[in-house]
């Protein structure tokens, strides 16, 4: 049995795991988030507090759980808060991270770290693995700099990279996408969406496999894991709205330019599959399967 900890377990991609961990005989799992669990099943693993930012309660936590591998979600993603709040952004998505590195190291512990489309600029996507990054934006900037602190760590690695993490978990403290557009189109407002991006929406439920399966098969080094259909966001809302039978016609189609937002994103990105595929035996859903999970999800 392994014995894993999971960082960040109140997120709806934390939740996850502990759902596919609870269902798996072979791994003793360890959920740590700040505040308390909010995860509807209490029992079947442990749940500590932690604040990843506190180097002294990170080490305590390992020394005292002695996991053989920590799967490292706990991140800000809020890509435009970040561009204005930059410190806090790099004590958690640099700082936090080479500590978690440096400490895996030392007690040779698996890292299996989350990492995100941002790093690229959009211009040549889809992307592997190998692909040059060139971040647009502070939080991108971020997220490299995390995966360039494990890479020269010493440790054990294996850093998942995605793209737009949907779905649904209990008590969540911020939305995605998908149930944006739903809950938006169902109460008949308007909506304004880019079509000038294009991405590979990822269902949680297919990270989160992914994510364990780099624990069991022992996994090293960089694997694009994300939805596998590359679509224009105007295209991902519409599908949303197909799907739940709601108005197409509220949909607005807008350029990114008109937003003004604080951070750049990159156009063009989406990634190739074929590694984490061949490697982790990487399954993804297809986005309208996904959707299918989400509202059997929602009804139960």
């Amino acid at each position: 049995m392994k014995r894993v900890l999971v960082t960040g377990s109140n997120g709806l991609l934390g939740q996850k795991i502990i759902d596919l961990a609870l269902a798996q005989s072979d791994i003793s799992l360890v959920a740590t988030s700040s505040g308390s669990n909010r995860h509807p099943v209490k029992v079947g693993y442990t749940y500590q507090e932690l604040d990843v930012c506190d180097a002294d309660a990170l080490s305590a936590a390992i020394l005292k759980h002695q996991p053989q591998a920590i799967i490292h979600t706990a991140a800000m993603t809020n890509v435009d808060a970040y561009e204005s709040n930059q410190e806090a952004c790099e004590k958690l998505n640099v700082t936090a991270v080479a500590s978690l590195a440096t400490l895996c190291q030392e007690f040779n512990i698996q890292l299996i770290h989350l990492s995100t489309d941002f790093i690229f600029d959009g211009a040549d996507g889809p992307y592997t693995e190998d692909a040059t990054p060139n971040p647009l934006s502070f939080y991108g900037q971020s997220k490299w700099k995390a995966e360039q602190a494990i890479a020269v760590s010493g440790c054990t690695y294996a850093i998942l990279r995605t793209i737009i993490v949907y779905g649904v978990a209990a008590a969540m403290s911020r939305s995605n996408i998908v149930l944006w557009a739903k809950n938006a189109l169902e109460k008949g407002e308007t909506i304004s969406v880019v079509n000038d991006q294009w991405r590979m929406p990822t269902l949680a439920e297919d990270i989160a496999a992914a994510c364990l399966a780099a624990v069991q098969k022992e996994a090293q080094g960089v694997f694009n894991v994300s939805g596998k259909d590359l679509m224009n966001m105007v295209e991902l809302v519409q599908q949303v709205a197909d799907f739940w039978h709601l108005d197409k016609t509220l949909i607005r189609p807008i350029t990114s330019a008109s937003l003004n937002q604080a951070a750049k994103r990159p156009p063009k990105t989406g990634f190739v599959l074929a590694k984490a595929i061949a490697q982790l035996n990487y399954q993804p859903h297809s986005f309208e399967e996904g959707l299918a999970l989400v509202d059997a999800q929602l009804k139960a």
